[in-house]
């Protein structure tokens, strides 16, 4: 039987050829493989790896969203988070998606075809102006006492707010105190914290019909003393409108009251100048600043005759009754003694308790 070779008297064995001499191995692996450049896996493939978007393609849908959104944002931002259906279909929404946002809580409704991005409850003031002049449409302002709070000529806490629209028609919407008007023009309005509303000259010819007039001396002193009366806008306002309900009684404050001589600062203030002219008292000067000769600072009045050298302090418990007033309050009582001048001090309670206390003691004051 014949031998392979690997036993004794077989053939001889050939050996294999040696292998090329290489490199000598490396005593350290690990330098070698910093020191030897490679091409790594990632170095690779990046060359065709997915432009970025690629993989999300079949989620186009989604980034749309994201636009829209941002879109949406971009509005409510400069709008008090409020805008109308007609905002958000140009912004691409259809009806169908306006209604399921505001089924899942993402849109809430404020008013017919007006939306916000938070409850309406959580909107501030402007935000509820701006959605009551949206709801009421194209070429709506604020108006009247609505408009008067937002030019900060007086307060309002109606629960109404008051809205004019160019025209005889218009919906009606809950909450809001709709006016149609037909010589509205757009140089009668203007935009404030970017809510369309009347002007102030156009503000206080409405406010004269919805408000008395002391409330209408009030607004217009309060104009004054915002540097933003001007008479010239009034009497055009006027000469326009001869014929408005409020135009008689703005012609009278015009010719009987001195603008921003009667600015008062409380309820209280204004209920003591209301009692001087039931009273038949002569006219104070209302705030009045006293300097007197013994170098201190001056002092502010609520109420004064200068020519009498006669002030009254209403004293409020809101801000005369703390100790430190109390002190304060003495201590002018005692200027203006020394300066001969005579202080006369009147709490809301002994004006309503005893008003003829309190006109007799005027009268003795001021010598009448």
């Amino acid at each position: 039987m014949g031998n392979r070779g690997d036993g004794p008297g077989g053939p001889p064995v050939t050996p294999a050829p040696p292998r090329p001499a290489g490199p000598p191995a490396p005593q350290n692996s690990q330098t070698c493989d910093f020191a030897r450049p490679t091409r790594h896996t990632f170095l690779v493939t990046i060359g065709v790896m997915a432009e970025p978007g690629r993989e999300t393609q079949p989620t186009v849908t989604f980034l749309g969203q994201a636009r829209f959104d941002l879109g949406l944002v971009a509005v409510a931002s400069v709008q008090h988070l409020v805008f109308d259906l007609g905002q958000l279909c140009d912004l691409g929404m259809t009806a169908a998606g306006v209604r399921k946002r505001v089924t899942s809580g993402r849109l809430h409704r404020v008013h017919h075809a007006v939306y916000s991005l938070v409850p309406p409850h959580m909107l501030t003031r402007e935000g509820l102006w701006m959605a009551a002049v949206l709801a009421c449409g194209p070429g709506a302002v604020l108006s009247h006492r609505s408009a008067a709070a937002l030019h900060g000529l007086r307060p309002y806490g109606g629960v109404k707010i008051d809205v004019t629209v160019p025209n005889r028609s218009g919906r009606r919407h809950s909450g809001i105190k709709l006016h149609r008007s037909t010589s509205l023009t757009p140089a009668d309005t203007e935009r404030v914290e970017n809510i369309p509303c009347t002007t102030v000259a156009r503000t206080q010819l409405d406010l004269a019909e919805v408000i008395d007039r002391r409330g209408l001396e009030r607004a217009f002193d309060q104009a004054e003393m915002l540097e933003a009366f001007d008479l010239r806008a009034l009497e055009d306002q006027l000469k326009r409108n001869p014929n408005r309900r409020g135009a008689r009684l703005v012609r009278a404050v015009l010719e009987e009251h001195y603008i921003g001589s009667t600015p008062t600062w409380s309820k209280f203030e204004e209920r003591f100048l209301r009692f001087c002219r039931t009273a038949g008292l002569p006219k104070p000067e209302v705030n009045y600043w006293i300097v007197l000769p013994d170098g201190e600072p001056a002092i502010r009045g609520d109420f004064a005759w200068p020519a009498r050298r006669v002030v009254v302090e209403t004293d409020g418990r809101g801000s005369h009754g703390t100790r430190q007033a109390f002190e304060r309050d003495r201590r002018k009582d005692l200027r203006f003694a020394r300066a001969r001048w005579k202080p006369m001090r009147v709490t809301w309670r002994r004006l309503k308790a005893e008003p003829a206390l309190v006109e007799e003691t005027a009268r003795v004051l001021l010598g009448l």
